[in-house]
């Protein structure tokens, strides 16, 4: 029995999601997003298994941010001529074929490839929004995207709390045969979860493929506030990759002698974030986007500077760690606030610029982050974090300065 079904008004037609659906659609953005998350504790394993350094291995994360980022601007467009249903099936599918590929690879060159796969299809995170965006009434959609940010948030934390466990205590490996099963499951329930699209009795003449795909640019152009909320999240974004990516490094290095199950444990601190941002999105739709944006912007530059003097002691990196998880989230629910209000047969294009634009930031972070650990340690990467959040800050004030 589907799951999506929502309260009717006397006409026939749907008024919004039901709370079930909502969380149901919470779920399966969380399950597919958590796969790029699995290496994050356990980056500091895989290296040595392969024979590579921090450097190198920093190639893995980005390459799948990157082509995430390559994928979004190909597929996700489709979501405006497909249904999420159908779409989101065949993805998932191919997430599942990409993480095994990971568990078996026995060389690095293999192992890249997989998860360079696994980035290029992981487009389902960034449809639903769309796809819920387009069945609530406007004075709810900070709550509605908020809900599907915590699922991404439960999705993330499972992930890491679990591939840590995991690889200390049996393989590394094993946290990809898992995930893969994970994916299997969500394929056969996203049939039950999501409506088939909705039939037009007169539908207009299909755009061709690569009309709709380039037209993402003409709409960024012609939206510049998409721009500016993506270049702001791509930091946000760059700065979550980049502090635990250097996590995994700092935390099992001599000086602190943690092993990898610790980084695991630490990422429980993110739960903090499943409890706050509804009710930070819920701020948001009172006080409006740019405002609330702002103000989380100079809250997580207050945390993000206590990571240089707490960075030597396990106990004291939860404060900055914490303020961090508080607003991070939040700070991607107002950017989307900005342009998910907008026209609703454009609005999976424009997520589909915001996107490219933050995984576009994110890879080039996955990288900066190892290679910025193994020449200056954790200082260097407190300074590159830095840079990062006054940047958000400045983009914010602008934004709200100009309204835009």
């Amino acid at each position: 029995m589907s799951v999506s079904h929502h309260p009717k008004t006397p006409t026939g037609k749907p008024e919004g999601l039901s709370r079930r659906s909502e969380f149901a659609l919470a779920a399966i953005t969380g399950a597919t997003v958590a796969n790029a998350y699995y290496i994050h504790p356990i980056i500091a394993d895989i290296g040595p298994d392969f024979g590579v350094g921090p450097v190198a291995i920093g190639l893995v994360p980005a390459a799948n941010q990157i082509a995430l980022a390559l994928g979004i601007f190909l597929l996700l467009p489709l979501g405006d001529r497909y249904s999420a249903r159908q779409l989101s099936l065949i993805l998932s599918a191919a997430q599942a074929v990409a993480l095994f590929l990971m568990a078996w690879a026995e060389s690095f060159m293999l192992f890249i490839a997989g998860s360079t796969l696994l980035g290029f299809v992981t487009i389902v995170p960034y449809l639903l929004p769309s796809y819920a965006s387009k069945r609530v009434a406007r004075k709810t959609l900070g709550s509605v995207t908020a809900t599907l940010t915590a699922g991404i948030i439960v999705g993330i934390l499972i992930a890491r709390v679990g591939a840590g466990i995991i690889a200390e205590f049996l393989d590394w490996r094993v946290v990809y045969w898992i995930g893969g099963s994970i994916m299997v499951g969500v394929t056969l329930a996203i049939p039950l979860v999501l409506e088939p699209r909705r039939t037009d009795p007169d539908p207009a003449k299909p755009t061709p493929y690569w009309s709709l795909v380039l037209s993402t640019l003409t709409l960024m152009k012609e939206y510049p506030l998409v721009i500016r909320s993506g270049l702001i999240q791509a930091l946000n974004f760059g700065i979550f990759l980049s502090v635990w990516l250097a996590l995994a490094f700092h935390l099992t290095s001599d000086a602190m002698g943690y092993g990898t199950d610790t980084v695991g444990y630490l990422a429980a601190i993110s739960v903090v974030s499943i409890l706050v941002t509804p009710a930070l999105g819920r701020w948001a739709d009172r006080v409006g986007p740019y405002r609330a944006r702002f103000w989380l912007s100079v809250a997580q530059a207050a945390g993000i500077a206590l990571l240089y003097p707490m960075g030597g002691s396990l106990w004291l990196l939860l404060i900055p760690l914490s303020i961090m998880n508080l607003v991070g989230p939040s700070l991607d629910v107002t950017g989307r606030m900005t342009f998910l209000a907008l026209a609703p047969d454009i609005r999976t294009r424009l997520m589909t610029g915001y996107i490219i634009l933050m995984f576009t930031g994110a890879g080039i972070a996955s990288w900066a982050a190892p290679a910025s650990y193994e020449y200056a340690g954790w200082d260097g990467t407190v300074l590159l974090v830095g840079l990062m959040s006054l940047g958000i800050v400045a983009l914010s004030w602008q934004a709200r300065r100009t309204g835009e």
